[in-house]
Parts: structure tokens; C-alpha cells; sequence
């Protein structure tokens, strides 16, 4: 198993290339699903969740051709409409294949979804909406069995009763083939959610509300899509990921290929921390602070702050002057690095779903452990400035959503390497 090896102090400089979107990719991805002509996708980031979600439509006979940022994708093949245990366990986005197979082939089984473990994410609000379009549901055997009625899905009104992310886009895919219109009420507004509705909206498919909590759908009455050449957008967690890196080494670091709007939330955050920011076209560069102040953070759903940028910055709170509270709103297991970031010597007590992160003088290296994706990120980041050599382990999280994090982060100048476990 990989690790990765640390040794703190250095400070970051020069310019780093942020990747496609892995959350923009997923849905993507499942979408050509909806197709039965090969569908090309550029920008897709090197990373294991877009792998796996590749090979489960290779395991549904559709045929894949794979390099490390593009991939035809060809689902005119498709022989099964069973997603099983052993890739959906995996990467809970797999859950994204049940919305376009049941809309193009009528049924569908599903493996219950697995992935990271930070709270519950139950899927019955995707469930709800598939039902409101006409299907019959039951969950048997660890799947999850759908079925449309003759004649395939119906338009309905779907309200939702919280905002979920993963059921806006498994409620519009399943709305582009169904008969009629579908309306969306209290959807999901991220920029994933954005370039879904255009990947649909360029393959002929109307929608009126792009960018809004009301989506309406005209769906094609069970006709395939055909669409075009789609690139994936930049990672908005991605590029807030090294923001931080340059925040928590307090250095002048430039981020090509971004975009500033999507990340407007953390931008704000760490001006009212004190660093400066140069903003021209799609590079942005942050500036050092003079003094690294603490801040107040809630994760909202976007445009708000970001759960997913939630433990980057509570790793650069730890090295500011001051005290910070940081409270998660979104899910209820999301301060599993709160106990590895006190072995590297930070100072945070957390009670409930509120974190007060003391800042400290220094933090110190020691060996930790990954629990989620962005935990894994925000240990690097402390292991950073701490000083002496940090290991952080079980890093396979990292790699589901980081496109090669030790290779950039040496290119800046960082001192990290990757290593294997000794047996």
C-alpha cells in the first residue's frame, strides 16, 4: 500500500495546472449512457473514481477507449442494465448510472452505493423522483430494482425536500428521454449540475433554468441523444486544494486553468484571512499574508462554502493567529481529520458539528491516516509546515480524486514523495 513522505518547511512557487472537474466528470460520463452513438470527453482528470466509473460501463457491454484525459465512449453496445456490488461499493457515484438506464432501457439494477465514509447519503430522494416519473421501485437483495412503465418514463413535478446534488443529476438525465416535460424544484445550482444541462442542452434535449434552483425538461420521448465532443471543467475542490497550499506555506503560487467564479466562495474566505489574490482570465495567483488571521466557516450548498473545501481550510486555521469555528452543516461524519491533525500538534476541540481550531506556532511530523478524500488533503497540507517528516497513509483516497497531488506539489516545491509500505 502507498504512502506519502513529507518532510514540512518548504516554501511553494511557481505555477500549477488544475485538471477537469472529477465531480463534472462522473455525471458526464454517465450520461452517454443516454446515447447509443460514441460520445467523446476531453479534460477528464487522471484519477481512480473516473476509471472505475469507465470500467462499470465496459461490465454493461459498452465499449470504452481510454487515455489519460480522453475518452470515446460507445454505449450502442450495451448488453446489461445491472450495475454490481463489486464497482458500485467502490465510488458511491455509480449511483449516477440508474437515472439513464432506466430512462433508455425501461429497468435497471443497481448495486446500493458505497464510497466515502463521511455521514449518511441516502439515495431516496433519487428514488422519489424516478417514482414521480412512473417507475416501480424495490430494494432487494443490497440493488436497488427499477422498472418503468409501458411505454417508458413520464415527465412529473419533482419538489425536493433538501438539495441533493447526485438526484438532480439522476432526475435530469432520466428526464431527457422521458415523455413530456419535467420540472425540478430546489435543484442543486454547482457548476457540476451546470454542465450537465449543457451537455444536454447540446445534444438537442430543452431546458429552461440552467444555473437555478427550477429546471424544466422537455424530454425526447425515449429517443437517444447524440452529443458532441463535451470537455470537462476545471476542479473547483481542486484548485481550492492548492489555494490552501499556497495559504498554509504563506506563498505566491499561480493556478492555470481555472475559474475564478466557481471558487468565489473560498477566494472570499482566504481574503478575510489576509492573503491577496490576482485574477486575469482563467489564471489566478494568491498572495502571502502578513498575518494569517482565524476565520468563520459554514458549509452551505453552493454558492456558499464548499463541504468539499471544508478540511483543507481548517488545516490552514490551525497555523493562523487566532481562533477559528468552523461548522459542518452537510454531513454529520465530516471531522474524522480533526484527531490526525492534533497528532501533527493542532489544537482543535470540536463539539457536535462546530470545530474551534486554536491556531499554533508550529506543527510537528508524525505519522496519520487518511479517512476520506478531502481529509487526505488537508493532512498534506499540514504535513506542509510541519516540522520534520509527516507519512499520511492510506492515501488510495487521495488518489480516487487527485490527479497526481505528490507531482504537482513537487513541481511547486514541495518536498513529498510517494512510497510503498514495507511488509
Amino acid at each position: 500500500m502507498d504512502y506519502l513522505q513529507i518532510n514540512g518547511g518548504n516554501k511553494l512557487q511557481g505555477s500549477v495546472t488544475i485538471s477537469g472537474a472529477k465531480n463534472a466528470a462522473l455525471p458526464v460520463i454517465a450520461a452517454t449512457i443516454l446515447s447509443d452513438k460514441p460520445v467523446t470527453l476531453t479534460n477528464l482528470p487522471n484519477v481512480v473514481d473516473i476509471r472505475t466509473l469507465l470500467k462499470l460501463l465496459e461490465m454493461l457491454g459498452g465499449q470504452v477507449e481510454h487515455n489519460e484525459t480522453t475518452a470515446v465512449v460507445n454505449n450502442g453496445s450495451i448488453n446489461s442494465h445491472k450495475a454490481v456490488y463489486e464497482i458500485v461499493a467502490q465510488m458511491r457515484a455509480s449511483i449516477l448510472v440508474l437515472g439513464p438506464l432506466l430512462a433508455r432501457f425501461g429497468e435497471c439494477e443497481v448495486s446500493l452505493p458505497g464510497g466515502c465514509a463521511i455521514g449518511q447519503r441516502p439515495i431516496d430522494l433519487h428514488l422519489k423522483a424516478l417514482e414521480a416519473m412512473g417507475a416501480s421501485i424495490e430494494i432487494k437483495g443490497g440493488y436497488v430494482r427499477a422498472e418503468a412503465p409501458e411505454g417508458g418514463l413520464k415527465g412529473a413535478k419533482i419538489i425536493f425536500d433538501k438539495i441533493t446534488v447526485g438526484g438532480t443529476e439522476n432526475t435530469l438525465m432520466a428526464a431527457a428521454l422521458a415523455h413530456g416535460t419535467t420540472t425540478i424544484i430546489n435543484a442543486a445550482k454547482e457548476p457540476e449540475i451546470v454542465q450537465l444541462c449543457e451537455m444536454l442542452i447540446s445534444a438537442g434535449v430543452n431546458i429552461e433554468g440552467t444555473g437555478t434552483s427550477e429546471l424544466i425538461i422537455e424530454g425526447t420521448g425515449g429517443k437517444p441523444l447524440t452529443f458532441p465532443t463535451t470537455e470537462i471543467i476545471p476542479d473547483r475542490i481542486e484548485a481550492g486544494t492548492y489555494l490552501c497550499a499556497g495559504a498554509i506555506t504563506n506563498s505566491k503560487i499561480t493556478l492555470e486553468r481555472v475559474n475564478a467564479e466557481h471558487i468565489r466562495a473560498s477566494i472570499d474566505k482566504l481574503e478575510s484571512m489576509g492573503f491577496g489574490f490576482e485574477i486575469e482570465g482563467d489564471t489566478i495567483t494568491i498572495l502571502p499574508a502578513e498575518t494569517i488571521r482565524p476565520v468563520n466557516i459554514i458549509t452551505v450548498e453552493y454558492p456558499g462554502f464548499p463541504t468539499d473545501m471544508q478540511a483543507q481550510f481548517m488545516a490552514v486555521a490551525c497555523v493562523a493567529e487566532g481562533e477559528s469555528l468552523i461548522e459542518e452543516r452537510l454531513f454529520e461524519n465530516r471531522f474524522m481529520h480533526v484527531s490526525e491533525l492534533n497528532r501533527l500538534g493542532a489544537d482543535i476541540w470540536l463539539k457536535g458539528s462546530v470545530a474551534a481550531v486554536k491556531g499554533v506556532e508550529k506543527l510537528y511530523g508524525a505519522d496519520v491516516m487518511a479517512t476520506d478524500l478531502r481529509a487526505s488533503s488537508a493532512l498534506v497540507l499540514a504535513a506542509l509546515v510541519a516540522e520534520g517528516t509527516t507519512n499520511v497513509r492510506r492515501i488510495y483516497h487521495l488518489d480516487r480524486g487527485y490527479d497526481d497531488l505528490e507531482g504537482k506539489l513537487a513541481a511547486l516545491g514541495a518536498d513529498i514523495v510517494r512510497k510503498k509500505e514495507q511488509k
